[in-house]
């Protein structure tokens, strides 16, 4: 058998497939939003473009989060694409003992839906969610992009072997 390739049949080891994901470099995002069922935000990775007719990106929460239901109940929620500087901020939004007052360091302002939008996020994807699929422990959020703000930024944050890594000018 070669290096590194499980025995056929063996389920794969949940660790082991950790540990590859790890490789697996992604754009860091708050994710937040705003509604009947209350405001919050997120730090999350798993988000990817889907389609740009009609525009749609999926958003990946696990349903385990404290505060998943806010994001199905409300419906809307805003991808905020951080730029290389927003490294405390990815931190904050990660760290569920400062849920109080993670909005309170930054400035924020509203789209179309009335979700948070970061003033000086990198890209900021004002959404509505339109369906929603579970698998294994996650939610998987399919949201119409109902807005579109930008800013001019410098560089890019994106997570890496378990690290923050800026991207663009001045990352060197």
């Amino acid at each position: 058998m070669a290096a590194g390739v499980p025995d056929a049949g063996q389920p794969l080891d949940r660790d082991r497939f950790r540990e590859a994901m790890s490789l697996l470099g992604a754009a860091v995002n708050v994710i937040t939003t705003d509604g009947p069922a209350g405001r919050h935000g997120i730090t999350a990775s798993a988000v990817c473009s889907v389609t740009d007719s009609p525009p749609t990106v999926l958003v990946c929460i696990n349903r385990g989060s404290g505060r998943y239901r806010l994001f199905r109940d409300n419906g809307v929620l805003c991808v905020n694409v951080l730029a290389a500087h927003h490294q405390a901020l990815s931190n904050r939004f990660a760290n569920a003992t400062e849920a109080a007052t993670r909005f309170e360091h930054d400035r924020w302002t509203v789209l179309t839906t009335g979700a948070p939008v970061l003033a000086d996020a990198g890209a900021s994807l004002d959404c509505r969610v339109g369906q929603v699929t579970d698998v294994g422990t996650h939610s998987v959020f399919f949201c119409e992009v109902v807005g579109v703000a930008t800013s001019k930024q410098a560089g890019g944050l994106v997570w890496f072997d378990r690290g923050y890594h800026p991207l663009g000018p001045g990352a060197g």
